[in-house]
Formats: C-alpha cells, structure tokens, sequence
C-alpha cells in the first residue's frame, strides 16, 4: 500500500478470526431487512459497511452535522478565513487491521494516510525517548527500547520482578482480565518495581491515551495494550495519519462509497428512544419527533449516548442490562487547544510529541508535517498550526498553563501570536477502571436485534481505541448478518497471546504461585 508507507510486510503472525458463511447478499431473501444505525462514529459506520455489502437496508442516525464521531472533522470561520477543525490527534496504527480494512474501501492504497515515521517523548527533566529504528520483532523491540532509554540503567533490569511482570510479555485475550483487571495500572507497575522514570516516561503514556490517569486504568487494559502495540505485534509502534482533514481524507468519501450502496444518512438528528415497532420489531424515534421502523438497530453512541437512549427505552431488553449500560464510566475530561501561531515553530520539531512531567500537556502536534489543509495555511501565512493536548484533568483546562508548557518545550513559541484558536473541552470517552471488565456490556444484548458497537463495548479481542470501535461495528453487523443467513465479515488481530512459550510458562508459573 503505497500511500501509507506501508509496503513493509505485516505481521506474518496476525490473526484471522473468520465469520459465518451465507448467502452474499440480502436480494435472495424473501424480504429486504432494515436496519437503523445510531451514530456515525467509526463504530456506527462500520456496521453500516458491513451491512449495507450485504444488500441490508441501512439507515444511519447521527446528532452530529458531520460523520466520524470523537474522529470527526469539520470546518469553523474565523474573519473570514475557513479552519478545518477536528477533536485532536489520533494515530493509525499498522495493527488497526480492521480500521484499515474499513478505509480500504475508499481506496485500498490507503492513500489518504501519511506515515509518522517517529514519536518521541520527553518527560519533565528533558530525557528523551524514540520509537526509530526499533527492530520489529518482539521481544527484542521492548530489548533494544529499554536499552537505549536514557531512563533504564543495568540495575533497573536486575531489580525488576521478571515473575510478577511476566504477565506483561505473556498477555492472552481474555485471560489477562482475570489476571489483572481487579488492580490499577500504577500499583501493577509498583509491584513488578518498574522504575519509575521509564514508568513515567513509557507507560503513563499509554494510559493516557486512554484519557485516563494510571492510578484509575485497570491494570489489564494497560498489558493489552503493552502487547497490541509491543510485544504482541511485530507492526510496532509506527503510525499514519490523515494526510487532510478526517471529514475530507475519510468521512466524506466513505458516505458517498455507502450512499452508492442505498444507505441513507439523518445527519443532525439523535435517536430519542427505542420503542416496539407497529410493523417492525423496532421504532426508533428521533429528537426530531420522526420514527423509523427497522428489523434490527446497532447502537453505537458514545457512552452518554447509549445511557441516554436506554433510559428512555423502558422496554427495551432487561433491566439486568439496563443496569449494567446504566453503570458505565466516562473517563476525566480532556482538553484541545488549537493554535494558528503567525511564525513557524522550528523545522527539527516532530509532527508528535509526548510529553511527561510537563502538566498539563501531554502532547504536541505540528499539523502542518502532515495535514493539508494546515500546511497551507502556514504556507500563506508563514507560521505554524500547533495543538496541544491535556488528558485526565481534574480542573478546567488551563489556556495559560499549555502554553506555558509549550513555550518551555518548544522555546521558539514564546514569541509567536497566536492569529486564531479554538479549545475543545470533552468528557466522552469510556474509562476502563479496575474491576470494570466482567461488568462491560457486550456486542450481543438480551434484545433479539438490537446490537451494540463502540470502544466502550467488551470485545474478547486484543483490540483498542479506534481499532475497537471498528472490531465491535464489523461484530454487530457480523451478528445480524448470520441472523438472516448472510456471509459475514472476517476480523484480523494481533495474535490473541503473548508470542514467546518461555515467557507464557513463566506467566503461568507466575499465577499458580499466587493463588
């Protein structure tokens, strides 16, 4: 795939998980089936997707003016000038096999993807770590990482706790929640005596980019990550991004590939509630006062969305279900500050910074090594477009705090004015806190036809962030799909676990001792 740098050969180690055979398409049926899909999210549209290549009627609802949910993009006006605008950075891993394949219907180059060929991180007394040149296969990716990071010494590889941590290089899906789900990820690292400026450094890292703070992740979440983007993956830790703007690079050509394909979209219009249909098993009644009679809804909201909805829906499913959608947690709200600045920061700068020990700012983005619409802005203007990001908070964003941290991490920004700006403060991401897992509603639900899709849903998949949501939407489609005798869709994954059989006997040694 030239587009995405990625002529590289995959991971001949990856997973196939094949769906039901069938029929191909819904035309031999003795009636077309309906469905209604809420939320034109990575999730939603996913289902939509893998619906819609089957011959389903597809129907997609979103409150949103745009498609793509929390990856969605869109454009504001400033004096006159146009911005594009979207919710923040977001990295397309290699191992994002069945984002890939979704994309890959509107061009399987994969052209719309840029690659990012190095992210460093820096923590708060300027060490710095990077991701080039890594060797690809594990372990010695992880090896060659810690032996090169300037916050690893010899002794701190000889006072790691090799059989506490062994769960980490052995990770299997879904054992690994068993394993580890009951503690947080910072007492997990605590206990295998991680050392603290690599803990710092590396991992809160990825906590973080789950929006939440290690004290607060489930220690489970945090070791399937360590193997989807590790030790479990010979793709590692490089990325692509969008080379435009997510509702021009991505969300725009995959309306018009499923419009083509009969899909109809309510833009700017949410789903009210779920009803017993008249001549349908569902009603879906909009926020607009119009209903939709479907054969089968996916439900794919982000997780206020789905609380919502379900609420409202009295006799929809069971009340143990509704309890458990009912219990689900909304990590800490995160800020994005977007910055036009009028000089460029320097040319040595990455499109991607992490950032530790520099709070409230957890990363750095240039936009204009990689988005268009940024680099011609910063063309006409001679400057840069900056975004900072701020995960986890526990105040109000703090404008003059990220700056702060910018100006220290990127000297050259203090002199810059800032010609325009926009700050996007959220809280719609689902936390996976300790204990949460067995309590996640799943793919199926006790309604006959009503199917769930998001990062927020339990899929037994080594699957995370954008690759979830994707993985659950090819799932619900997939599920309603085999109810009517149709061909599903095949997933591909990481391996499901760990790759090395020395370090899963250590592992499981590790986890007869404990009990």
């Amino acid at each position: 795939m030239t587009g995405s740098g990625n002529a590289q050969q995959a991971d001949p180690r990856r997973e196939t998980h094949f769906a039901a055979i069938g029929l191909p398409d819904a035309g031999a049926l003795p009636a077309r089936p309906r469905v209604v899909v809420v939320g034109g999210g990575i999730a939603g549209l996913t289902a939509a997707t893998g619906l819609a290549e089957r011959g389903v009627a597809v129907e997609v609802v979103e409150r949103e003016h745009y498609l793509g949910g929390r990856v969605g993009g869109w454009t504001e006006h400033d004096d006159g000038a146009d911005l594009a605008m979207n919710r923040g950075f977001h990295a397309f891993f290699r191992q994002y096999y069945n984002l890939r394949a979704l994309l890959g219907r509107i061009d399987p180059d994969l052209g719309m993807l840029t690659p990012v060929d190095d992210y460093p991180l820096i923590d708060g007394e300027g060490r710095r770590d990077t991701f080039r040149g890594l060797p690809r296969t594990p372990p010695w990716n992880a090896v060659a990482f810690a032996a090169r990071s300037p916050t690893f010494r010899l002794r701190d590889f000889l006072e790691i706790d090799a059989r506490a941590a062994a769960p980490l290089a052995a990770v299997a899906v879904p054992d690994i929640y068993e394993r580890l789900d009951h503690v947080d990820a910072a007492t997990f690292l605590e206990n295998i005596r991680f050392p603290p400026a690599a803990r710092h450094l590396a991992f809160e890292v990825f906590s973080r980019s789950f929006f939440a703070d290690p004290s607060k992740l489930s220690a489970a979440e945090l070791a399937t990550m360590f193997h989807i983007y590790f030790l479990g993956s010979s793709e590692g830790l490089i990325f692509d991004v969008p080379t435009s703007n997510y509702d021009t690079a991505l969300w725009q050509p995959l309306q018009s590939y499923l419009e083509a394909r009969d899909v109809h979209f309510r833009l700017g219009t949410g789903a009210a509630r779920i009803d017993p249909g008249q001549t349908a098993p569902f009603r879906v009644q909009t926020d607009s006062g119009e209903h939709v009679e479907a054969d089968a809804v996916v439900l794919a909201t982000d997780v206020a969305g789905l609380q919502r909805v379900v609420a409202a829906s009295t006799e929809l499913a069971t009340d143990d279900w509704r309890g458990q959608i009912a219990r689900l947690r909304t990590a800490p709200p995160f800020a994005v500050h977007r910055l036009w600045l009028d000089r460029p920061v320097a040319a040595r700068r990455p499109a991607f910074l992490g950032t530790a020990g520099h709070e409230p700012l957890d990363n750095i983005s240039v936009l204009e090594r990689y988005e268009r619409e940024a680099a011609q802005w910063s063309r006409r203007h001679h400057g840069s477009v900056v975004e900072l990001h701020s995960y986890a908070l526990d105040a109000a964003p703090s404008r003059a705090a990220a700056l702060r941290q910018l100006h220290k991490v990127y000297p050259e920004t203090a002199a810059a004015q800032v010609v325009s700006e926009r700050l996007l403060h959220r809280s719609d991401c689902p936390l996976f806190s300790p204990g949460s897992y067995a309590d996640r509603p799943a793919v199926v639900t006790p309604q006959p036809g009503l199917v769930l899709a998001g990062d927020a849903v339990r899929i037994d998949l080594p699957v995370a962030l954008m690759e979830r949501a994707a993985t659950t939407g090819w799932c619900a489609a997939n599920h309603l799909l085999r109810k009517w005798g149709l061909a599903g869709h095949a997933l591909v994954t990481v391996p499901t676990r760990g790759r090395s059989p020395v370090l899963r006997w250590l592992a499981t040694r590790e986890g007869r001792a404990r009990r």
